[in-house]
């Protein structure tokens, strides 16, 4: 007797269309599935790493523009921090950092009553 023909599974291929649209405009075979499950899984590596790595980089520049600005007023970041942390001023370091940059003058009050709580001059 002849055999019923059988239509392809659907949920096997899905998973293989997914990996070959995510790898589309890659260098190199990405329509092999094999390469494309290396290239995918090699850049999803890198895409969560550098999730990381963003938030690390902008807490940097934040850190950079505080102590940029705070030089400016005559104190460094350190003891800029250590002063608001005293004093229990709750500020976060990007909030200081956009003061720093797009308020001087605001910035400049903050460093100003940090020194007079610290005394120094």
């Amino acid at each position: 007797p002849p055999h019923a023909q059988v239509q392809e599974a659907t949920s096997g291929m899905t998973s293989k269309w997914k990996i070959l649209k995510l790898a589309k405009g890659y260098q190199g075979r990405s329509n092999c599935i094999r390469v494309a499950r290396q290239q995918v899984e090699r850049a999803l590596q890198h895409a969560y790493k550098d999730r990381r790595l963003k938030k690390r980089d902008s807490r940097s520049n934040w850190i950079q523009s505080i102590n940029a600005g705070a030089r400016e007023y005559g104190m460094t970041y350190s003891t800029l921090m250590s002063g608001l942390a005293k004093d229990n001023i709750q500020l976060d370091r990007k909030s200081l950092s956009a003061l720093s940059v797009h308020e001087p003058l605001s910035f400049r009050s903050i460093v100003e009553h940090v020194k007079r709580m610290s005394g120094t001059k």
